[in-house]
C-alpha cells in the first residue's frame, strides 16, 4: 500500500502568504516524480500555526528517491531574492510517515 508523508511546518503568520507564493510556485515540480501520487498544502484555520503538506507516494523507496534527488536539488539551488536566498518562511519542521491501510472514495467516483 501507499505511504503518506506530512511536513508539519510551523508558520508564523507575517509568513503565511510568504510560504503560500512559494509553494504556489513550485507547483509541477513533485508532480512527475516515480511512485508520486498526491500533495495538498493544508493552511490552518483556527487552534494552531502549523501548515500541513501532505504527500502520498507508492511506497517509501520512491520518496526516498524524491527526497535524494528532485527535493535535495531544488532546496540547495533555491530562488533567489537580491542574489540571495530568501530566509524560511516555516520556523519549524516535523515530518510525520504512516502507511496507509485503508481507504475510501466516493461510491459514484
Amino acid at each position: 500500500m501507499s505511504v503518506v508523508k506530512i511536513n508539519v511546518l510551523t508558520v508564523p503568520a507575517e509568513q503565511r502568504e510568504t510560504l503560500e507564493k512559494r509553494f504556489a510556485s513550485r507547483s509541477q515540480a513533485v508532480e512527475n516524480s516515480d511512485g508520486f501520487e498526491w500533495f495538498e498544502l493544508l493552511r490552518p484555520v483556527e487552534g494552531t500555526d502549523s501548515y500541513l503538506v501532505y504527500t502520498r507516494w507508492r511506497d517509501e523507496e520512491s520518496f526516498q528517491a524524491w527526497m535524494e534527488g528532485p527535493m535535495k536539488a531544488a532546496h540547495q539551488s533555491g530562488g533567489t531574492e537580491n542574489g540571495e536566498r530568501p530566509k524560511p518562511a516555516a520556523s519549524g519542521s516535523t515530518l510525520w510517515s504512516f502507511e496507509v491501510v485503508l481507504q475510501a472514495a466516493p461510491r459514484n467516483a
